[in-house]
């Protein structure tokens, strides 16, 4: 397979990126968004929907657990607020 999108039981390329911007803390409003755009190439919408998809994959649990597991209790926090 190819790097984007990885072999089967691994993350492709933009998941890993993914993961790792979610890693990172920015400096004001915007910079994220920025980011997104200029180092991933997504718009802002598909990449939170990539993200939202990527909290349920098994996958990026074991590839980076610290950060699946702190945004599962951001995304369950907003949920319950609702």
């Amino acid at each position: 397979m190819d790097e984007d999108t990885g072999e089967q039981g691994q993350l492709g390329r933009r998941e890993r990126d993914i993961l790792a911007l979610e890693g990172r803390s920015f400096s004001g409003p915007g910079a994220k968004e920025r980011a997104v755009r200029e180092e991933l190439g997504l718009a802002p919408v598909r990449y939170f929907q990539l993200l939202n998809a990527l909290l349920d994959d098994p996958r990026a649990l074991a590839h980076d657990p610290v950060t699946v597991n702190r945004l599962r209790r951001v995304r369950e926090r907003r949920r319950a607020e609702r």
